[in-house]
């Protein structure tokens, strides 16, 4: 269990906040026949550190007793599209470039996918890998049994806008326009319920386990400066040594 914040997480957070548009470029490997396999890179929005949301008045959704924190970055994504379908810790990458402080972020790890089987056991190997990953917070001891990572999933999904959760429910991406979407699907929707059975079939949050990350700080063009973060995990913990590399 991580039981100490990451050294880089405050800074990470503080540079994303003063973005104008929360998006980075997430690059993956998808495979092809045999045994070959080809990178995929697309835009995506970073929606927060999973089993951390921030208070939101707009989500309808039911929340967790505030039991855990993590250094997990996440999005949320559709089944249907060409990002990392296995559950089970594809590679991946992860760049950001802060403008405002002039500091890319480039997050190297595993990315794993939380869908509505995640209470299941066949889902328990995502639930012990990202398990460790969770920071416990102070006096929720009592709480855990409480936490329930269905209720996670619903809070992610509750926490998009009406039109972003009825996106899940447009005809399956890259088909064309001349095959008819089965019923009930269509562009411009909008989903009140957060427990809309068409749309949350499709939806999915994938929360990328950062093992290193390449911190370069461009603001001062005369003494420009380079962190590497690399995470340590042994029995259970989670720890970080940093070390200052020439830029």
């Amino acid at each position: 269990m991580a039981n100490r914040e990451a050294p880089w997480r405050s800074a990470f957070l503080s540079h994303i906040q003063q973005m104008d548009s929360a998006t980075f470029t997430l690059s993956t490997l998808h495979p092809l026949d045999g045994h070959q396999v080809e990178p995929r890179a697309r835009t995506v929005i970073f929606r927060g550190m999973w089993a951390s949301l921030p208070d939101n008045h707009r989500n309808p959704a039911p929340r967790n007793p505030a039991v855990y924190t993590s250094d997990l970055p996440a999005i949320t994504t559709d089944v249907r599209m060409e990002k990392p379908q296995s559950t089970m810790g594809g590679p991946v990458e992860a760049v950001f470039w802060a403008k405002s402080s002039s500091t890319q972020w480039r997050l190297r790890g595993r990315a794993y996918i939380i869908g509505p089987d995640i209470e299941s056991e066949a889902a328990a190997p995502v639930r012990a890998a990202l398990q460790p990953w969770m920071r416990a917070v102070g006096g929720a001891d009592e709480q855990k049994d409480a936490w329930s990572w269905s209720r996670e999933l619903t809070s992610w999904f509750g926490n998009l806008s009406p039109l972003m959760r009825g996106s899940f429910r447009n005809p399956p991406p890259g088909t064309p326009l001349t095959q008819e979407p089965e019923p009930g699907l269509g562009l411009g929707q909008e989903v009140e319920d957060v427990n809309d059975a068409l749309a949350r079939k499709n939806f999915r949050v994938l929360v990328i386990v950062p093992e290193t990350i390449d911190q370069v700080d461009l603001s001062d063009p005369k003494r420009a400066r380079r962190w590497n973060h690399r995470a340590e995990l042994s029995e259970s913990e989670v720890s970080w040594r940093t070390t200052e590399l020439w830029p």
